[in-house]
């Protein structure tokens, strides 16, 4: 697909699509006539992509953990520094707080929208 049906399927603008290929997240193919053509597979790497950043990490650690999102999983980081690791233990901590506090918000909204209906709690 050209670059215009990934930036259409995912809701990422070309110019952000091309980034993630300058900084080695995505990988397009040429075609003859020099347009990006890119596998089926990258609509849901662009959403992880995506979500990963949403979550606060930089794409220089995306980039590193991306094999980790693959099916065959081949995860080997011969650079993976504790400083690194405890990074990415601290991002994991962050979103884990990110997601309880969205858990608890959900459930406030639904009580709300339970309590508006008049249905039973």
């Amino acid at each position: 697909m050209r670059i215009g049906e990934l930036s259409k399927r995912t809701g990422t603008p070309p110019r952000l699509l091309r980034y993630y290929e300058e900084q080695g997240l995505i990988v397009a193919d040429r075609c003859a006539n020099g347009y990006r053509s890119y596998d089926e597979r990258f609509v849901d790497r662009v959403m992880q992509i995506r979500g990963l950043l949403d979550a606060g990490l930089p794409t220089r650690i995306i980039k590193q953990i991306l094999p980790c999102l693959d099916k065959p999983r081949t995860i080997y980081f011969p650079d993976a520094t504790p400083e690194m690791l405890a990074m990415l233990e601290h991002e994991r901590d962050r979103m884990s707080d990110r997601i309880a506090c969205l858990m608890r918000n959900r459930d406030a909204i639904a009580g709300y929208l339970d309590a508006v209906r008049g249905e039973p709690v």
